[in-house]
């Protein structure tokens, strides 16, 4: 039980981090761009709300499951539970949030809405938007993102006992 209550952050904790991952999030995607074309693109706008979304609703659900792996572990296992806990969360919600854009996008084209012909469309449009993202996507995390993530987890581990 204790567990679990440990597993509970602080508002602050919450809301600020959140604030704080999504820009370091954003900040990241932009540096990857800049050095991959100079930020030449006509989206860019649309990939900075992205990552920066991404990053942001990914912490809610990352912080209190890597608070509930971490509790009463020693530093170094704190620190990988912080790790790979924002890690995967970054990315399934920037990936979550790239299908739902990609998805509309296509949605014009699908069948109607509750048919099995359009939950076929959902279903494999996601994951060809899924995996897009990791192929095209994943690499703007790279390589501010790292640096922010071993940061952040570090921090993280440090501040919980």
């Amino acid at each position: 039980m204790e567990r679990f209550r440990a597993a509970k952050p602080p508002y602050p904790d919450l809301i600020a981090g959140a604030l704080a991952w999504g820009v370091q999030m954003l900040v990241s995607a932009m540096l990857g761009l800049y050095l991959r074309n100079g930020l030449e693109t006509s989206r860019l706008a649309e990939v900075a709300a992205l990552y920066f979304l991404g990053g942001l609703l990914s912490w809610p659900f990352a912080l209190p499951v890597a608070r509930f792996l971490a509790f009463n572990r020693p530093p170094e296992a704190r620190f990988a539970a912080f790790f790979v806990t924002l890690t995967i969360a970054t990315i399934l919600m920037t990936a979550f949030l790239f299908a739902m854009e990609y998805r509309i996008f296509y949605s014009r084209w699908h069948a109607p809405f509750g048919s099995l012909a359009w939950a076929f469309q959902f279903v494999f449009t996601s994951i060809s938007a899924f995996y897009q993202f990791l192929v095209i996507g994943l690499r703007l995390f790279l390589p501010l993102g790292l640096v922010c993530l071993v940061v952040s987890s570090y921090h993280l581990a440090k501040r919980m006992r």
